[in-house]
């Protein structure tokens, strides 16, 4: 193995770090020096193996494997962030974008979190969900 690759010679920190280590190698992988298989898959085709790993992620967690569920975490993670980044080179969406939309609509969803209306069951913060996702339906 060449380890003189990008992302094959450092050790991240900590979660932040190697979610860019990730986002990175996904990004050489699909690079002219990456892998040509990487390169010639596109959003859809990433997002379906998304799913495939996705289910056997649920399988690992519903059978209490504990490994075999952090794989299967990180091989769904891997190819999502695949179909993102094969996204955004198609001009479709910049994965920075779609970060932060998820991250502003989580917080604005969790309004009885983080606003006014607080929740202290789970009944009212699905409620409380619903009526904000109903509204954003509306807008």
């Amino acid at each position: 193995m060449n380890n003189n690759l990008p992302y094959l010679n450092f050790e991240p920190g900590n979660e932040s770090e190697w979610f860019a280590a990730l986002c990175g190698l996904v990004r050489f992988l699909r690079s002219p020096e990456g892998c040509p298989w990487d390169r010639e898959q596109g959003p859809v085709d990433f997002a379906r193996y998304a799913v495939k790993e996705t289910d056997e992620y649920i399988e690992a967690l519903q059978h209490d494997d504990h490994n075999h569920a952090r794989e299967e975490f990180g091989d769904a993670l891997f190819v999502l962030l695949s179909s993102g980044i094969a996204a955004e080179s198609c001009g479709i969406f910049r994965l920075e974008d779609a970060l932060r939309y998820a991250h502003e609509k989580m917080v604005r969803r969790h309004d009885h979190v983080f606003g006014e209306n607080k929740a202290t069951t789970a009944e009212e913060a699905v409620s409380a969900w619903a009526k904000i996702k109903a509204r954003e339906k509306k807008s």
